[in-house]
């Protein structure tokens, strides 16, 4: 086998040495490929540094990387070509036919040079277009969730209403009277509510007529202003540092428009702050996430390329491939655990089990957020940031894995509270839902969302858009939620479950509760009893009597906010 390999005419190459030997102009032209191939991998650098430096790479940065990858090609190839062409139509010794065979060989390696430089090129120009694509996909994204959420927090006034013009329906939703429909479609404020209004199943009406030729062309536009001020302000110092950034600075100082998207996209279209973070974080944060297909996509092109060339040059490819089986089943062995980790990190990838930030729960009880998942291992870290699990990723795939986001995102927050044999079940139930409906509406994140999933978020009744805590909601929730869960030695045990839209959420919102249920709790009197197990020696008629003062307004609670589901007597489940 290793003779079939041998008949690969080396000799090829011996009559080129031979010839560059005793040919002076052959050994200039090999002086020239050399040292000019050379000159352009440096100038190549030097043309990536220069062109980093440039506004153009950041405004198209697509564009920008394309022109750099293609440089080098263009005149790679230029270099080569011109000697090979010189070669063609430099005379040769027809009496000497191994002076033919040795140009020709000669003239072979410039071709496979060439060859070599274009599958290079193209294969890194290939990913380019691909990112080109998907970037423009999440554009177009971009833009419906615009729509959805009525314009960005730092468009220009009435952008969207000028793109945009809200036509109203012809018939009141089935929520609305007649009369307060029409009432509202006679004044501004009116049709402002009617525009943001949701209905009980949380569908908007009306319909949006464009005022425009195409729309989102009018919406990329102001995007692109958006980021010319963004890079402006971090140029001219008027950013939160005050200082002047620099284009093309290592660490990377100021984001490019398709990183700026991104960053945006993750904030949830919040606006950029230029110098908010320090230098390089977006790059490490780039650096951290796995590589995708489309960066492999390089390495599997230039491969096919040299294969493609090797069989051009004679060589057996099934005798090659044969010849090196041995020593790849060797190394498949002993790389065994790295090549499952790989193809369980293909599986998680492609299924979508878990994605980074998603909140899972291994089997082990550990619970945290997905950091890193990568080839080999898979980083989760732990939910109040003590510690980091590093995981072999081939292990995930065959684990139990609770996973707290993916698909629904509620999230149920449960306080439990025992109260008083003393007070009346009824009422105390009622005062939970009442405490449950201030919690939907008081409580809030710092960006002043609701922390409560709900159908209708309240914001609509006050003529204002949806905070978004009424979206992505696919089960049918009825919240408050009020259990009567059993009677306990000295209490009454209750449970009010309210639903958030994230695991974490739910404890700001057990927090707010619990503070609610306190004020709530000494306004009617609602006692929470002591733990004891000794004889009662208390004035049990006194206490019934001091009680029974708010027995009105207790009353009041329930004929006004009622008692939940507990009225109906449904399950728990």
């Amino acid at each position: 086998m290793v003779d079939d390999l041998s008949e690969f005419s080396a000799g090829e190459f011996q009559t080129v040495s031979d010839l560059l030997a005793s040919d002076t102009s052959l050994q200039i032209l090999m002086g020239v490929l050399v040292i000019g191939l050379v000159i352009l991998a440096s100038s190549y650098r030097g043309f990536g540094k220069w062109m980093s430096s440039k506004e153009f790479s950041y405004t198209r940065p697509h564009v920008a990387r394309f022109a750099r990858t293609a440089m080098l090609s263009v005149f790679a190839i230029g270099l080569v070509t011109s000697i090979n062409l010189f070669i063609q139509f430099t005379e040769t010794d027809a009496v000497n036919p191994s002076s033919v065979e040795a140009l020709e060989t000669f003239a072979k390696i410039l071709n496979t040079i060439n060859i070599l430089v274009i599958g290079y090129t193209v294969s890194h120009l290939i990913p380019i277009g691909l990112n080109k694509a998907e970037k423009t996909k999440l554009e177009a994204e971009d833009f419906e969730k615009w729509k959805d959420m009525k314009g960005f927090k730092d468009d220009e006034d009435g952008l969207f209403h000028k793109i945009f013009k809200w036509i109203p329906p012809k018939t009141p939703p089935e929520d609305l009277t007649m009369e307060d429909f029409e009432k509202n479609l006679q004044t501004k404020e009116g049709l402002n509510f009617l525009e943001n209004y949701r209905t009980s199943k949380g569908v908007t009406i009306g319909s949006y007529e464009k005022t425009v030729k195409d729309p989102i062309e009018d919406w990329k536009e102001a995007e692109r202003k958006k980021y010319q001020k963004y890079l402006n302000d971090c140029r001219s110092g008027n950013n939160e540092t005050g200082r002047k950034l620099v284009l093309g600075t290592k660490p990377q100082e100021i984001y490019a428009v398709d990183v700026w998207r991104e960053v945006r996209r993750q904030k949830g279209y919040d606006p950029i702050i230029p110098a908010a973070k320090p230098a390089g974080h977006q790059q490490l944060q780039e650096e951290r996430v796995p590589k995708s297909a489309k960066q492999v996509l390089p390495i599997g092109i230039f491969v096919a390329t040299v294969i493609g060339v090797v069989g051009w040059w004679g060589v057996d490819l099934f005798v090659l491939a044969t010849a090196t089986g041995g020593m790849a089943l060797g190394v498949g062995l002993a790389l065994k655990e790295t090549l499952e980790n790989y193809f369980a990190y293909i599986l998680i990838r492609k299924d979508k089990v878990f994605t980074e930030g998603d909140r899972v729960q291994l089997e082990s009880g550990y619970n945290g957020y997905v950091h890193r998942i990568t080839p080999r291992v898979t980083y989760i870290r732990h939910g109040l940031n003590e510690s980091l699990a590093i995981i072999p990723t081939r292990q995930l795939v065959t684990a139990e894995i609770i996973n707290f986001t993916k698909e629904i995102q509620l999230v149920p927050a449960v306080v439990d509270v025992g109260v008083s044999y003393l007070n009346d079940p009824k009422q105390v139930a009622s005062i939970l839902v009442k405490i449950g409906k201030r919690a939907l509406i008081e409580v809030k994140n710092s960006k002043g969302s609701h922390v409560a999933a709900q159908k209708r978020c309240p914001y609509l009744d006050q003529n204002k858009p949806s905070c978004g805590c009424d979206k992505d909601i696919h089960v049918d929730v009825d919240q408050p939620t009020v259990r009567f869960n059993k009677f306990n030695d000295s209490s009454l045990d209750f449970s009010l479950w309210v639903y958030v839209n994230s695991y974490g959420a739910q404890f700001q919102m057990k927090s707010a509760m619990r503070l609610i249920m306190y004020e709530e709790f000494k306004k009617y009197d609602i006692r929470i009893p002591w733990p004891i197990r000794t004889v009662y020696q208390g004035d049990e008629k006194r206490e019934s009597q001091e009680i029974s003062e708010f027995e009105d307004q207790r009353k009041q609670a329930v004929d006004e906010f009622g008692m939940g589901d507990l009225a109906r007597g449904e399950g728990d489940e």
